[in-house]
């Protein structure tokens, strides 16, 4: 925990502003309902409606006096924040009444504590359905500006029907992680107060607790925030309980988000123009050079198969890789890198550095692949005949993965092709979807990325920072996890126009990258 955390027993003082860094977090974790929608009212309602209907029965079968279920105390202090079942036994024992649990499929007539929980269930998604859902405006333009800036942002949610209100919403592509109830159950993870959900988002987005930010508006999820030893927790004061939130563990108190605003890292310098500075780095230091492919070693052309490799480009990689090591990080298969670029000396690391082979027998394929290739041959097979319709759209089948291209898709079908890619991810749990230049990609919900792949080579290889300075090209979202990680020990350079990134350097285009190569073959020849 940061020096600068007031200690457990001090409650924070309640601010009217709050500044998000991108020099001090990588990421921003949120709460779904009370956060960023306004489902908070509907899950109430939806648990009023039950509880009602179950003690108003009870009332009349013993002759005891009905009290109702109150949807401002009894939904803060027992269901609240915590998954569905367990709110449901928590506001029984409240009321000392004791029910079987049942089982997780009982029909929403069937007494047990999942019986009950199945019936809150329909009501809330026969609300949704008639009503949908209402957002928090100034929520969302923090997470727009949080993505600008170029840090990360998750979702977490107690209830197993976070995707269903996201998607009501129009709010998927916002968040790179989410983590829900579905997750909670599949993991066996302990809900709020515990950090889990929390900490399994963190590890998902391959950032540390210290180094991330959590939003709730609950007490329960306020104090998941403080026992993960997350390096800030803002409570939303929504019910006018600032002390409530204070004393949970916030360090900061808002009554919305519109008092958050965010401070973006640096703009990045043209690598080629800062060359001294990049040079003066490598003093007594040995290089080792890692490269995304499309758009850092060929342009972006409209269809994957036509990125091929100039000769120029692959005659500076193999006098830099005569010199240092040199390995190809990719989002690509690994057999197909390895055929485009056609270099033995490199080391390639495909499927967003799922899979890596080398000189001198070096491999790594993750034990879980067999898996996550069966998920994504799955997905594949079924996303071709569900967009052979739209005209433009390119499904490319990957080893552990599936990309669905849509440059060539007219802009009025890409939320169709979106909306038929959601439900191939519905189908296949162990996948996620990502982002990317015009494309959709259905990934291992695994933690592993770029920035894992390079950590590992790097440790592979022997490469320790004291005697080696690591340099990562690339031009994507995905690459900005090996920014990340690269950070404070390596020289990161963005390729394409200038936008918000973690990288430090930029190059404009595949030209400057064979340039920047080149001057860096010369310097580490010299050395």
């Amino acid at each position: 925990m940061q020096a600068n955390r007031k200690s457990e027993q001090a409650a924070p003082a309640v601010s009217g502003k709050q500044v998000i860094a991108r020099d001090r977090f990588d990421a921003v974790v949120f709460d779904l309902d009370g956060v960023i929608t306004k489902t908070a009212q509907v899950h109430a309602g939806a648990w009023k409606r039950m509880f009602d209907d179950f003690l108003r029965a009870r009332a009349s079968a013993t002759g005891e006096a009905f009290r109702p279920f109150d949807a401002d105390s009894d939904y803060r202090l027992y269901v609240d924040g915590k998954p569905r079942f367990a709110g449901v036994a928590g506001f029984l024992e409240s009321r000392g009444i004791a029910l079987p649990l049942g089982e997780a499929d009982d029909g929403d007539d069937r007494m047990t504590i999942h019986g009950l929980g199945n019936r809150k269930n329909r009501y809330f998604h026969q609300y949704l359905a008639e009503h949908g859902v209402a957002v928090f405006d100034s929520s969302v333009s923090l997470v727009h500006a949080l993505r600008q800036a170029g840090i990360k942002t998750a979702l977490v949610s107690s209830s197993r029907n976070a995707a269903a209100v996201l998607a009501a919403a129009k709010l998927v592509e916002l968040f790179d992680v989410r983590v829900d109830g579905n997750d909670l159950a599949r993991l066996g993870l302990n809900g709020k107060p515990a950090p889990d959900l929390f900490l399994r988002a963190a590890a998902e987005l391959d950032v540390r607790p210290a180094r991330a930010v959590i939003v709730e508006d609950a007490i329960s999820g306020v104090a998941a925030g403080r026992a993960g030893h997350f390096g800030l927790v803002i409570g939303v004061d929504r019910r006018g309980e600032p002390d409530a939130l204070a004393g949970a563990g916030a360090d900061v108190v808002v009554s919305n988000l519109g008092e958050v605003t965010v401070a973006a890292a640096p703009p990045p310098t043209n690598a080629l123009a800062r060359f001294g500075e990049i040079e003066a780095r490598l003093a007594g230091k040995r290089a080792s050079v890692f490269l995304d492919y499309d758009g850092t070693l060929t342009p972006i052309v409209a269809r994957p198969d036509l990125a091929l490799i100039s000769e120029g480009m692959r005659t500076a990689l193999r006098a830099l890789a005569g010199r240092c090591t040199v390995a190809v990080v990719s989002g690509r298969d690994l057999a197909d890198v390895k055929r485009l670029v056609g270099l033995d000396d490199l080391v390639y690391a495909g499927s967003h550095g799922f899979d890596i082979s080398g000189p001198g027998g070096l491999r790594i394929e993750h034990e879980r692949g067999a898996r996550f290739a069966a998920a994504a041959a799955r997905a594949a097979e079924w996303l071709k005949p569900a967009l052979a319709g739209i005209a433009g759209a390119l499904v490319e089948p990957k080893r552990f993965a599936v990309a669905v291209h849509y440059r060539q898709v007219a802009a009025v079908e890409v939320a169709q092709v979106e909306a038929i890619v959601d439900q191939a991810l519905a189908a296949e749990p162990e996948l996620r979807k990502t982002g990317g230049k015009k494309v959709f990609e259905l990934r291992p919900r695994f933690d592993w990325d770029k920035g894992k792949a390079v950590n590992w080579l790097l440790a592979a290889l022997g490469q320790s920072a004291a005697q080696y300075l690591p340099f990562y090209l690339g031009d994507d979202l995905t690459d900005e996890d090996a920014f990340a990680a690269l950070a404070d020990n390596g020289v990161t350079i963005f390729v394409g126009e200038p936008r918000q990134t973690a990288a430090r350097y930029v190059l404009a285009d595949v030209d400057e990258v064979g340039a920047f190569l080149a001057k860096l073959t010369e310097v580490v020849d010299k050395r």
